[in-house]
């Protein structure tokens, strides 16, 4: 027997605030959810609550982590997380969360440089050294 949908409570019914958006299903649908850490996703939902009607906002890396309890290490590889998938674009001091709708990769991964914790570009060589065992990761 087929279940229907029915509203829970339906005087709590969520709409739609004006100018904004709730989180777009195709975050799961089409897997992007599945290419970030948690940190990284407690981020996205951040981004997506304070953004403004475009998706920016200017929060800066101190407000954020106090409220996300991310020291600057943390937020910094949430962002390159975010980044890397194609979620949100990121240039001091500014945040914006991207449009599915027009998702791609700007390039394939295997071309992107790799990020270390601190959010910092890595070299190859870097990488290296870390895989064996010459350096702690950043």
């Amino acid at each position: 027997m087929k279940q229907h949908k029915r509203l829970l409570c339906p005087q709590r019914r969520r709409k739609l605030p004006s100018g904004f958006s709730w989180i777009d299903h195709r975050l799961v649908r089409d897997s992007h959810i599945e290419k970030c850490g948690p940190k990284a996703l407690a981020l996205y939902l951040f981004l997506v609550t304070v953004g403004d009607a475009e998706g920016l906002s200017y929060y800066g890396d101190e407000a954020i982590g106090r409220r996300l309890h991310l020291d600057g290490g943390d937020l910094a590889f949430a962002r390159g997380e975010l980044v890397e998938a194609g979620l949100i674009a990121w240039e001091r001091p500014l945040y914006q969360v991207l449009d599915l709708d027009r998702f791609r990769a700007a390039e394939p991964a295997a071309r992107r440089a790799p990020l270390s914790r601190s959010g910092a570009v890595q070299s190859l060589g870097d990488i290296l050294r870390q895989a064996a065992g010459e350096g702690g990761i950043q």
